[in-house]
């Protein structure tokens, strides 16, 4: 046994599939070709699969094969057409689906899985960043973010505010649903990332509310606003503080530095690298009568006595020289979420700045958090799954691993994806009727 059986392809699978089930379908009655599951599983298995378009999946159904893989692994009963599947999915409220997320990641915990991205000993590192998926200077909807140049024409866009649970020394992460950066309040006051940061604290701590969290993110959130704000939801936090955007903090930490209040620590690794911390415990976060007390650690790299690398934190976490070098792995592990995470889906496969769709209301996200489901269930496989893990290292490339996966659906009926990987993994293994 490769996997345990809560964690199988299958089991995801069919856990989305329930919930999906229980989506209330507000279509028209009489007027329904598809059922809205098979919308809703149809569009995730072109996710899954990494077809680069809703036409390119739709003409590989078109083979009898990959029509009846596609009913087998994703339990879809008839394949709608393009126009149903967008209109379908354009009437969903995204937030009847974003509880997929949830139930992934209770399965993880079910597991023991997510013992490994423990940090600290108890907590989970939460990486949170903005990022943009859609831009147009014609297609747009009512929730579309505009943005006008001094000389460029109008241009409509999409952006989304993600969290993802990453570790410092784990390569897979983990999304949790995404919080959509738009105009939804009918005002033409523009939605903002920092707004949307605040939203989901709240909503993270409503589906996770016993989990102890620490947010990590870039110096857009190191302000007192939202500090205050992760104090309300009970989370920790170790968020970037530039001199440039903190002066009265980096006073202080000059002039305390002069008396010799900061502490400092000093490593030369196997390499011959120097690495520097310096912190200090309580200090202002800006020069109002009531700033946050916050506390303060830096960070140098030195090779060859050239510094390479620089960076400086704040955090709620109180500091010691046992634990600097920690919080400033935790500090640097922000990057995942743009490296492993938005690289990956931009850049890697999953196609996700691609227009599947845009509709008038819920279309385009919906596009996106079904993409970013299949991410998941992809990372979920990729730290579980022995079968999938032997079958993706048997290729170069993300990319040539997918290929081969869609053309062996043109080749053979599968029983579960588990055959399908058997067979990926050992073709001459495995022979049609």
């Amino acid at each position: 046994m490769h996997i345990k059986k809560h964690l199988s392809f299958a089991a995801l699978r069919k856990a989305l599939s329930e919930l999906f089930e229980q989506i209330e379908d507000r279509r028209q009655a009489g007027k329904v070709d598809y059922r809205l599951h098979d919308c809703l599983m149809s569009a995730l298995a072109m996710m899954f699969f990494q077809d680069p378009s809703l036409l390119s999946f739709l003409r590989r159904l078109e083979d009898a094969l990959q029509c009846g893989n596609l009913k087998a692994l994703f339990a879809v009963e008839a394949i709608p057409q393009d126009s149903c599947l967008r209109e379908s999915l354009d009437a969903v409220d995204t937030a009847a689906i974003n509880p997929a997320f949830g139930i992934l990641l209770q399965r993880l915990q079910r597991g023991n899985q997510l013992c490994a991205f423990r940090f600290l000993d108890h907590y989970y590192l939460l990486g949170l960043d903005g990022s943009q998926y859609f831009s147009s200077e014609k297609i747009h909807c009512p929730s579309c973010l505009t943005y006008k140049g001094a000389r460029g024409p109008l241009r409509y866009s999409h952006q989304i505010l993600q969290a993802v649970m990453l570790h410092p020394h784990m390569r897979q992460v983990l999304p949790l649903a995404p919080e959509p950066i738009a105009n939804t309040d009918g005002t033409q006051k523009q939605d903002c990332e920092l707004a949307a940061a605040k939203r989901i604290l709240s909503k993270i701590r409503s589906a996770h509310p016993k989990l102890p969290i620490i947010i990590t993110a870039d110096g857009l959130y190191s302000n007192q606003p939202f500090v205050q704000a992760l104090k309300t939801a009970g989370m920790s936090f170790i968020l970037v503080a530039k001199p440039a955007d903190h002066k009265i903090l980096f006073e202080w930490v000059q002039e305390l530095t002069g008396l010799g209040d900061a502490q400092q620590l000093e490593l030369t690794d196997a390499k011959g690298r120097r690495h520097l911390y310096r912190w200090l415990n309580r200090v202002p976060l800006n020069g109002s009568n009531d700033a946050d007390l916050v506390n303060f650690f830096e960070y140098w790299l030195q090779v060859d006595q050239k510094t390479t690398y620089h960076n400086s934190w704040v955090t709620d976490l109180c500091v010691t020289r046992d634990n600097v070098v920690d919080l400033v792995l935790g500090g640097r592990a922000r990057w995942k979420i743009e490296n492993e995470t938005f690289n990956t889906l931009k850049n890697q496969g999953y196609h996700i700045e691609h227009n599947f769709g845009h509709g008038s209301r819920h279309l385009s996200l919906n596009f996106f958090v079904l993409n970013l489901l299949a991410f998941f269930i992809h990372q979920v496989l990729e730290l579980c799954d022995l079968s999938y893990q032997y079958c993706r290292s048997r290729f170069s490339s993300r990319q040539e691993y997918w290929n081969n996966l869609r053309v062996a659906n043109r080749l053979l009926l599968f029983n579960d994806f588990e055959h399908l990987l058997r067979y990926v993994a050992h073709p001459a293994e495995i022979r049609a009727p």
